[in-house]
């Protein structure tokens, strides 16, 4: 297995006894997933995708990744939430987070319409300025604000630069299938388009058309992606919590909840975790967050957090553990030089590797932090690969599955996004929202 998960600094907080106690729920959550006879079984589409996935898009995938890598110095990728988060957390991941400085035979990849930002949109603009740019905006539906004003202003520039005709083999639409504003117009423009599966939620989409043409447009072997997944799928197959890291740790994190422990701060030690973080924090905070329940995503980067947030994770409010992920093989070296003079003291570890005095600090955290009350979970991964990713994401997927059936949830849908949009539709205008609009104006008034 790429992943090993490990319990030795959970000792004094969680107990054989209260493991076994919660193996039986456990292992029925799995069995509910497994069946698809839970609730939101209608979007368990990712559960067998690894192995049942469309060849024939996937090579669709490819053929137009080749295409965009060889006519584009910048793909702009349009999207939000689960539409773009997994494709940066998998960048970020094999590549790096400087993945646009780097020496490259693929083009710089940008994330637009993740935001309302006019500073972002047009500093973004000025970074195409000069430059042969594709588009990938991806959409359900077509009309969620922030991806769809972006896509407006990157149609256009295409369409400006490149002529309509020139923009049409620019642009590369990842929509619902036959439904949609989106899919219409796109259909009616030629644009060539790639599917969001009707029973895949986004935060559960990565390993879709959603994630996998950014992914491979960045030079990542996709093909050894999916075969990550699919072997996590089939290591995974049990619902034995004794044989099956994905529902242990769904049962560790239930266990410490109803201990009082209802934060969880994911830990990564390397600036690459950053975006796989983010992803972490949609996926459980969406698929967790609701019915007054669930267990707060936050995380954390080490050790730049520990020179900000260690002290309050060591010394503040007991109410929360960690996840620290462990990658063994960072996938480059680098030895700590000599110091003659010896000014800051540090010659004691002159010629060591500095990977050997991180992860060292990470092993000073791990006990000082169960010294200070906070449980932690390990989990080990052999590198940061693209099929060690892959394998990486269907081992949280799974367990998210688990976990919010174990909370008593049902861990597809997000009823409470939607609040926020009626608001701001109501304040903007939209045509249909008059009476809201009103209502709001009174509350805002008051205050």
């Amino acid at each position: 297995m790429s992943l090993n998960l490990s319990c030795k600094f959970l000792e004094g907080f969680v107990s054989a006894d209260e493991i076994n106690a919660v193996s039986k729920e456990a292992a029925s959550a799995y069995e509910l997933v497994k069946s698809g006879k839970g609730e939101g079984s209608d979007f368990l589409g990712w559960f067998d995708l690894p192995e049942n996935y469309d060849r024939e898009e996937f090579a669709r995938i490819k053929a137009a990744s080749e295409k965009i890598k060889k006519s584009s110095d910048i793909l702009v990728v349009i999207g939000i939430g689960g539409s773009y988060l997994g494709a940066r957390a998998a960048i970020e991941f094999v590549k790096s987070p400087l993945y646009n400085n780097l020496k490259k035979d693929t083009p710089d990849i940008y994330f637009a319409g993740n935001n309302i930002s006019t500073t972002a949109l047009c500093e973004l603009l000025s970074i195409c300025e000069g430059k042969d740019i594709s588009v990938n905006v991806i959409s359900k539906s077509g009309t969620t604000t922030e991806p769809a004003v972006a896509f407006r202003v990157f149609k256009q520039l295409l369409i400006d630069k490149y002529g309509v005709d020139g923009a049409r083999d620019r642009i590369f639409v990842t929509t619902d299938k036959c439904r949609g504003t989106l899919k219409k117009f796109s259909d009616e423009a030629g644009y060539e388009t790639f599917v969001v599966p009707d029973n895949v939620g986004g935060r559960y989409s990565v390993l879709t058309a959603v994630g996998l043409l950014p992914i491979a447009c960045a030079g990542i072997d996709i093909d050894e992606m999916m075969l990550g997944a699919k072997n996590a799928m089939n290591d995974y197959s049990s619902s034995d919590l004794l044989k099956n890291d994905a529902v242990k740790y769904a049962a560790l994190r239930n266990v410490l909840a109803r201990g009082g422990k209802v934060t969880e701060i994911l830990v990564g030690y390397e600036p690459y975790m950053v975006m796989l973080n983010e992803w972490w924090k949609q996926l459980y905070g969406e698929s967790e967050g609701k019915d007054n329940k669930g267990i707060f995503p936050s995380s954390v980067v080490f050790s730049t957090d520990l020179h900000s947030l260690g002290q309050y994770i060591q010394e503040g409010q007991r109410n929360l553990f960690e996840t620290v992920i462990n990658v063994k093989n960072p996938g480059a070296k680098f030895v700590i030089p000599n110091d003659e003079a010896n000014v800051d003291g540090l010659n004691f570890i002159s010629g060591k590797e500095l990977d050997y005095v991180n992860k060292t600090a990470m092993l000073a955290t791990l006990i000082a932090h169960n010294d200070g009350g906070v449980p932690n979970i390990l989990i080990e991964l052999e590198d940061r690969s693209a099929y060690t990713f892959g394998y990486l994401v269907y081992f949280f997927e799974l367990a998210c599955a688990v976990s919010g059936y174990m909370l008593g949830v049902n861990p597809f849908n997000q009823p409470g996004v939607e609040a926020y949009k009626k608001n701001m539709f109501a304040l903007l205008g939209k045509p249909g929202y008059e009476d809201m609009k009103a209502e709001l104006d009174k509350r805002i008034s008051k205050n």
